[in-house]
């Protein structure tokens, strides 16, 4: 391949092929050196001619600080704030007296305390991916740092073309044990990455349930100030509501966002002061709870019943993982200060008081959150508190949008419609799919469960859950990125793991009992998406090895088309960086002409946050017949698809037109775009034959077929007129 040279960026690209279907390119290369392997095997270099600049972290003035964390209770803590409205209705405890309310509000003070402040607040909150948060943020981190090579499709893979990007991770001079063993390792590398998709699906999951348990506990309030009012009434005016909110999600919260934080605000600032209230009304030595001895002569007095409700208790945290999951939004002092002026202080009193008033009124545990409101403010918090359950589910669904948008970038998920709905927060976007499908979901939920005990149990597993993969995680950063001295990861992992795992073994102990609803719900995303990750990697496999390099394309070209030329431009999409596709093959057999200006165009949805406008194209003439270029266009997994249609070739051909070495070069590209262009794209069909395992088979051959055939292609997304597309079909023999 020919140097050549832009501008802005001045590199030199060299690249031929590599014979390895899940070869990843050594991190040597990409670092700007060469490598040769056994005989046979060609070499690809690349280097990079100067040291980019990071980007210097933004610095927010105290007052911009401030407006951010007041705009975060409306975007962060919905559904963390609204707990109170459910956690002590979702009890069993028959009889119970002082000492076990006692030692439940202890249990909730200290799972509050140690799980959101101290793991969230003060150290998951560090793991940011450029500012980024939630757990494909830290599956980005790590891959940034650790060379996944088995596991994931090779077009988010590290790759030479990815060199040099601002915001790609840097390995480490020294990498620890762990570090080797999962660059060594291709099954431990699979297990990561299941881990993560299953996470992320549970966290869509919480997506589901939370509008189903927030809106259902809101409305029930109703029920305590009329008999004439069913469970059935309930149930029936919470679909509705939900049935609004799914079918308003079109019009993206832009609009509707501004009225979420003085809700959140006024909502804290509610429940605070009842809190309050209760405490001196009812009981004020009750913050005594806060010493733990209380949770210990709980457990001793309940036994089995007291770790049973432990399913419920869990509840008082259900939202802390936004906390992480949107720090996109903001920054981590904004969130920081949120929690600890507003949202930590809240809860405290709230509960507090809750509790003050059931050692008074035990009767009333089953609706404790309306009960233990003053007559008088009954229904202007009623009407808050449903505007809070909105503002928790909204914000758990939009993080549902958000989480499919990262699984696609990083070719984790089919391609479904994503469309953004702010101009001025590109975070903000909306998903008709998985909109219908969270929809449809949190409906059967809701008439389902009808408000009893399961939604809570189905709640809390969601919840738990998650929390065990970010604490996986986060001990995993801690050794491979940040490198903390083994001992104190041995600490935090087992420290938070036994927690999260007591939690866990109450939620599972009622398994049957509304337990598998996240489960199934999981799975109906896990199975689509493993499916087309496990397909991804075997057609990126199978182009790779069939790939062909210039000298194999010149001859193709030569048997085909002679010095024949036809005029225009073709441009060939590919996943590939280094070769050819085999449709170039069927192309030129068929067609028995190339294009004067033939471009090879690979669109990278690389595992950082965001690449910078200046670094989205990398460009390079190709060796063989004349008038061929690669060109490579670069994403994160935040960033917009700002490039479609004519505007994505005519940007391709002028970051060729910049990188040409003669004005006549570039005169013949605008010349050959001038007689139009035609866009070509392999519609592949995998076939896995009988060597292959049932299982296998059935999962190439029918659910990835189908996803193929029923999801979005490429060149959709790149919303390229058809008119100006060809398509050419491949089976591919797996």
């Amino acid at each position: 391949m020919k140097v050549v040279r832009r501008a802005e960026d001045d590199i030199e690209v060299g690249a031929e092929k590599s014979r390895q279907a899940s070869e990843v390119v050594p991190d040597e290369i990409a670092d700007g050196g060469s490598t040769s392997g056994a005989a046979g095997r060609q070499t690809f270099t690349f280097s990079q001619a100067y040291k980019m600049r990071h980007r210097e972290p933004m610095v927010f003035t105290k007052w911009q600080t401030m407006l951010l964390a007041y705009q975060s209770l409306g975007i962060v803590y919905g559904d963390l704030g609204t707990s109170p409205l459910y956690v002590f209705s979702s009890l069993v405890l028959p009889g119970a007296g002082e000492a076990d309310l006692l030692g439940v509000l202890s249990l909730i003070l200290w799972t509050l305390t140690v799980m959101s402040l101290v793991k969230y607040v003060l150290i998951v909150l560090r793991a940011d991916d450029h500012g980024e948060g939630g757990t494909f943020a830290l599956y980005s981190l790590l891959r940034q740092h650790v060379n996944f090579g088995g596991d994931m499709p090779v077009p988010v893979t590290r790759q030479p073309s990815d060199a040099g990007l601002r915001f790609h991770g840097e390995r480490s001079a020294s990498p620890s044990r762990l570090h080797r063993w999962l660059e060594g390792s291709s099954a431990l590398q699979a297990a990561v990455t299941c881990f993560v998709l299953f996470g992320t699906c549970m966290m869509i999951g919480d997506g589901a349930l939370t509008p189903a348990i927030s809106v259902l506990s809101a409305v029930q309030g109703i029920q305590s100030r009329s008999s004439y009012i069913k469970q059935e009434h309930v149930v029936i005016l919470s679909v509705v509501i939900l049935l609004l909110l799914f079918l308003v999600q079109r019009f993206g919260t832009s609009k509707v966002s501004a009225s979420f934080s003085p809700i959140m605000l006024v909502w804290f600032g509610s429940i605070a002061m009842i809190g309050v209230y209760n405490i001196v009304k009812y009981y004020p030595p009750v913050l005594k709870a806060v010493s733990p001895h209380y949770i210990y002569y709980y457990f001793a007095r309940n036994k089995k019943v007291g770790w049973e409700q432990l399913g419920a208790i869990i509840l008082c945290i259900t939202g802390a993982e936004a906390m992480f999951a949107d720090l996109g939004h903001f920054n981590k002092s904004s969130i920081q200060v949120a929690f600890s002026t507003v949202v930590y202080p809240s809860l405290i009193l709230a509960y507090s008081g809750q509790a003050a008033y059931l050692i008074k009124h035990p009767s009333q545990l089953s609706t404790t959150f309306y009960s233990s409101i003053p007559g008088p403010l009954f229904w202007p918090m009623f009407v808050v508190a449903t505007l809070a359950a909105i503002v928790a589910s909204q914000a758990l669904i939009s993080a549902s949008f958000s989480i499919i948008r990262q699984s696609m970038a990083l070719g984790c998920f089919p391609r479904v419609t994503i469309r953004h709905t702010s101009e001025k927060y590109e975070g903000q976007v909306y998903c008709p799919e998985i909109n219908f499908f969270l929809m449809v979901v949190c409906v059967v939920i809701t008439v389902g469960f009808g408000g009893g005990p399961e939604i809570g149990r189905a709640f809390g597993v969601a919840v738990i859950f998650v929390m065990l993969i970010t604490t996986s995680l986060i001990s995993i950063v801690m050794d491979v990125i940040w490198r903390v001295h083994a001992a104190w990861i041995a600490t935090f992992a087992a420290a938070f793991i036994a927690v999260e795992g007591v939690y866990g073994s109450a939620l599972m102990n009622k398994f049957e009992e509304g337990g598998w609803v996240p489960f199934a719900i999981a799975a109906l995303l896990l199975v689509p998406t493993l499916s087309w990750t496990y397909g991804r990697k075997l057609k990126a496999g199978y182009e790779a090895r069939h790939a062909l390099d210039a000298a194999e394309l010149g001859a193709l070209v030569a048997r085909t088309t002679g010095a024949r030329r036809a005029p225009g431009a073709c441009v060939f999409l590919t996943d590939l960086v280094n070769g050819f596709p085999p449709i170039v093959r069927r192309y030129a057999e068929h067609t028995a002409c190339l294009r004067e200006l033939t471009l090879f165009v690979t669109v990278r949805e690389l595992p950082v946050r965001s690449v910078l406008p200046e670094e989205r194209f990398l460009v390079a003439r190709e060796m063989g017949p004349a008038g061929v270029y690669r060109c490579v266009v670069r994403y994160g997994y935040m960033d917009k698809y700002d490039l479609v249609g004519d505007g994505f070739v005519a940007s391709a051909v002028a970051a060729l037109k910049e990188a040409a070495e003669s004005a006549e070069e570039a005169e013949a590209m605008d010349s050959a775009i001038g007689e139009g262009y035609v866009v070509v794209f392999g519609r592949t069909i995998l076939h896995m034959g009988g060597e292959h395992n049932w299982f296998k088979r059935f999962v190439i051959n029918h659910l990835y077929r189908f996803l193929q055939k029923n999801f979005r292609s490429s060149v959709s997304m790149l919303k390229i007129d058809h008119a100006k597309t060809l398509q050419v079909g491949m089976l591919y023999e797996i």
